[in-house]
């Protein structure tokens, strides 16, 4: 233990002297990742409670695998992922809850001169198993062995039967298959609703805003009985890709079900560390004013979406009906958000579509609002 970090180091054994096995790394309060973090011991890894403890250990350490915790990291995190990146040459990995998964995937996928900030992420609560069988795939070199050229026992946590990249991979593939709309490549209705309530309660601790729109498309049943379901489907996927293009990169589009679809808007909470600079509208924008044009934009586009299975009419005929309703103005718990937005939705239904109505007293069609 050192410089007030929890230290967990993995033991030899039998007694015989043997090289130190290059172990992973977790920054942070790993119990808001790991559903068994009780039993830290049993594995393969080090603990740093605190970011500047793990960075420090990790430069003078030769970890393969570095962890770091997202949750209870804002405002401090892209300063430790670069300083990692300068002391280490280990593969480093996200802990990110499911509303700090799209700042996760951000990081992962956009690098500056070259260099991502971190390897990979992977969504929590997870197990602590995932990420120390990194080891094995990022570690260099053959497998250690015993001076009577006998293969040593993997250490506790390692599935050395199982290529640790391919069981990574079906991990990826089967939470991609529980979190995914197979049709549009929006995330689910499953998703939505968990993603949301973890927004809203970030946003009661933190005082931050989010906003829900529902929308769903217009005559969508005519579309799909005249031009027939493979139109339909097309109809669906341009929504998705046309509104995905007008939100900011951590906003949330998902389908949930039919023609119905539904966005969180809420607040970033890494951008104070000032990798906000690709956003389309800046995380400062009050709500639900930054929203209001972020939904007129999207209307805009998709009803000049061209889709030719429509044939030479299908340019322009395209509209939708949506509600927006706001935390903490129009209700506390996601649900009552549902619930007031959903409502909107059909108001604006039932006075003729082609319009989305802001929750408030009276309802608001957004086009008049300037």
């Amino acid at each position: 233990m050192g410089n007030g970090a929890d230290t967990v180091s993995p033991r030899g054994g039998s007694g015989r002297a043997s090289p130190r096995v290059r172990s992973t790394l977790l920054v942070g309060d790993i119990g808001r990742a790991f559903v068994d973090a009780d039993s830290v011991r049993r594995y393969p890894c080090d603990v740093a409670a605190s970011l500047l403890d793990g960075v420090d250990m990790a430069a003078r350490g030769d970890f393969a695998v570095v962890g770091v915790v997202m949750d209870g990291a804002a405002g401090h995190l892209h300063a430790t992922l670069k300083a990692l990146r300068k002391g280490t040459r280990a593969h480093i990995v996200l802990l990110a809850q499911m509303h700090e998964e799209p700042i996760a995937r951000r990081l992962v996928e956009e690098g500056r001169e070259g260099s991502r900030l971190a390897d990979e992420y992977m969504v929590c609560p997870t197990f602590l198993t995932r990420v120390c069988d990194r080891v094995a795939s990022c570690a260099s070199g053959p497998a250690s062995s015993s001076p009577d050229g006998q293969a040593q026992t993997p250490p506790v946590g390692t599935l050395a039967p199982v290529d640790p990249t391919q069981l990574e991979q079906r991990l990826r593939h089967l939470e991609h298959l529980a979190t995914t709309d197979d049709l549009t490549e929006l995330k689910n209705r499953r998703y939505i609703l968990e993603f949301a309530r973890q927004a809203l309660e970030r946003g009661k601790a933190s005082r931050g805003r989010v906003t829900l729109l529902l929308f769903d498309i217009d005559n969508f049943k005519h579309y799909n009985d005249v031009y027939g379901h493979l139109a339909g489907d097309e109809i669906l996927r341009q929504a998705g890709i046309l509104m995905r293009r007008c939100c900011r990169p951590h906003d949330v589009v998902g389908r949930i079900g039919g023609d119905e679809f539904a966005v969180v808007f809420w607040d970033d909470p890494y951008r104070i560390d000032g990798h906000t600079g690709q956003d389309r509208r800046s995380a400062d924008t009050d709500h639900p004013a930054g929203v209001i044009s972020v939904a007129k934009r999207f209307q805009k586009e998709f009803g000049n979406a061209e889709l030719h299975l429509l044939g030479p009419d299908g340019r322009g005929v395209l509209t939708i009906s949506g509600g927006l309703a706001s935390f903490p103005r129009d209700g506390s718990t996601i649900q009552e958000l549902f619930e007031r937005a959903d409502m909107a939705l059909l108001e604006a239904k039932r006075d003729g579509k082609n319009r989305i109505y802001l929750v408030g007293e009276p309802q608001s069609d957004i086009a008049n609002i300037r």
